[in-house]
């Protein structure tokens, strides 16, 4: 690929709030190209792994998410808002970099021993991420690896994923 993948990342100022540089991905996705390559980037850090569950974080997780499910003939999984998946679920609360939120699974949705990849656009603080992995072992899964897009180094969010396998294709320090 011609150009570096992290030019294709908007970034826009003050978003969602005053203070937060926010990195915006359309402009990565739009590009079939770089599209593909992300897609390609974020694949070879995975290649070769038993995984039985690839679970997305709502929502910008989804996108490269379900393709890294499909690439290693595994099941897709969606952790989501609260309210936004129909059956039972379980949940955590989580801080943000600019706030809290809450994240929900289904709670059928990973079976006890399975391997999971868990994959999000983004690493920032960590703390959406580590949110995520405590539903998953709730379930009684196993994270193999923990895999984003982007990661905001200067944040220092790989530290609270200690001492989980993570990768990132694009880096800002």
């Amino acid at each position: 690929m011609s150009k570096n993948l992290a030019s294709y990342i908007r970034n826009i100022p003050d978003f969602p709030k005053a203070g937060i540089d926010f990195k915006d991905l359309t402009t990565l996705l739009k590009d079939p190209t770089a599209f593909k390559a992300a897609t390609e980037a974020l694949y070879r850090t995975v290649k070769g792994k038993k995984i039985d569950k690839v679970v997305g974080i709502e929502s910008r997780g989804f996108f490269f998410g379900a393709l890294l499910a499909d690439k290693l003939s595994a099941g897709f999984v969606p952790i989501r808002k609260p309210g936004k998946l129909p059956a039972k679920t379980i949940k955590a609360v989580y801080a943000l970099e600019y706030g809290s939120d809450t994240l929900e699974i289904h709670e059928d949705a990973i079976q006890e021993g399975e391997l999971v990849l868990l994959h999000d656009d983004l690493l920032a603080t960590g703390g959406t991420a580590k949110a995520a992995i405590e539903l998953i072992e709730q379930l009684k899964g196993r994270v193999v690896h923990v895999s984003f897009l982007v990661e905001l180094k200067f944040l220092k969010g790989r530290e609270k994923l200690d001492p989980y396998d993570v990768s990132s294709v694009i880096e800002f320090d």
